[in-house]
């Protein structure tokens, strides 16, 4: 909607229907506008503004002995006077260029006052583009912190790592789980995952004692560090192939790696 209103006070329209040179489409475009946009509005009302002060500077007083020259004429002879007074009546010379200039006047202002409109824009236009750069030093900052964080966990002696590779019916899979049992947190790195068909994906279980806990869904979009849910005294953990629809039974398991050898 700010298109169509930037693009309508861009045209000619209000500088039309202000000297009544538009159509009748034309007049009620001009007309919504003027209604409903405040913009569209201070435009009009300023261009009107503008018209009546040159209006006003080109005005010239009227004598005040020419009603008493025109009695006088018209007494003389009704016939001939009639064409003289019908003749005066003509636009004088200096009221067409003062009109002119009125015209004239309001188009320079209203250009001024669209070039003075897309200057502001343009202004906006920076300020927002300063604010969304704050913003994405502050998001880089912030994935650095967590990054950092993460880092550390890796490194943390009491954090165990574990490769997790593909049987043979997926070869390529490979991830790696970062357990902590001190600070009790698990994060998985996914490296590369095997394409699915559509209705499948992948899922990372946990081995307890008596029971298989799910942990989450991995996807190839997932290629970084991602946290799972510790489990307390995990016998093991795997990776299977599960279908999206739960009506349809799918169970293949496609990588495991025991908890309890290292």
């Amino acid at each position: 909607m700010e298109k169509k209103l930037h693009t309508f006070l861009n045209s000619n329209l209000l500088n039309k229907y202000l000297v009544g040179d538009t159509s009748l489409e034309e007049s009620k475009e001009v007309e919504h506008f003027i209604s409903n946009y405040p913009e569209a509005s201070d435009a009009y009302e300023k261009l009107q503004d503008n018209l009546e002060i040159i209006a006003k500077a080109g005005a010239t007083e009227v004598p005040h002995d020419i009603l008493g020259d025109i009695l006088e004429s018209l007494e003389e002879t009704n016939d001939t006077k009639v064409i003289n007074l019908v003749q005066s009546r003509k636009t004088p010379w200096y009221s067409i260029a003062a009109s002119a200039a009125a015209v004239l006047f309001a188009a320079t202002s209203f250009m001024l006052y669209q070039k003075n409109m897309q200057l502001n824009n343009e202004n906006n236009v920076v300020v927002d583009e300063i604010y969304d750069l704050r913003s994405d030093i502050e998001t880089n900052n912030s994935k650095l912190d967590q990054l950092s964080r993460e880092l550390l966990k890796l490194n943390n002696p009491d954090s165990k790592k574990y490769l997790i590779t593909g049987n043979d019916r997926a070869k390529d899979l490979k991830t790696v789980a970062y357990i902590n049992p001190i600070e009790k947190t698990s994060m998985i790195d996914v490296i590369s995952l095997p394409q699915l068909p559509e209705e499948q994906h992948y899922e990372i279980w946990a081995e307890m004692q008596d029971k298989m806990v799910n942990l989450g869904i991995l996807d190839e979009s997932d290629r970084k560090l991602k946290q799972i849910p510790y489990m307390e005294d995990a016998l093991a953990l795997s990776i299977k192939i599960k279908s999206k629809d739960d009506t349809i039974e799918t169970d293949t398991e496609v990588a495991e790696v025991s908890l309890k050898d290292q």
